[in-house]
């Protein structure tokens, strides 16, 4: 699954230096995450940088885009090149 930005977003931009994937980027009105991009931080950390640095918790799984952690996995091999 891919995390999603909801509405409570205070553009306070703490989260988009914190995606290891460049997935968070400004979008019209708030922050965004580009689902073909976010690996949930998976193969880079153990959780979502972007939840833990968020001060108002508003970077829940998006229900849109489910994913496995397999799949997460191949992503995250997919956009950084690694073959293992």
């Amino acid at each position: 699954m891919a995390l999603l930005i909801t509405d409570d977003c205070i553009n306070c931009a703490v989260c988009e230096p914190e995606c290891p994937n460049e997935a968070i980027y400004e979008g019209e009105e708030i922050y965004e995450i580009d689902v073909n991009l976010c690996t949930e931080c998976v193969g880079h950390y153990d959780e979502p940088q972007c939840v833990m640095i968020c001060p108002v918790d508003c970077i829940p799984k998006d229900p849109n885009h489910e994913e496995s952690a397999d799949e997460l996995m191949q992503k995250y091999k997919k956009l950084t090149g690694k073959t293992s």
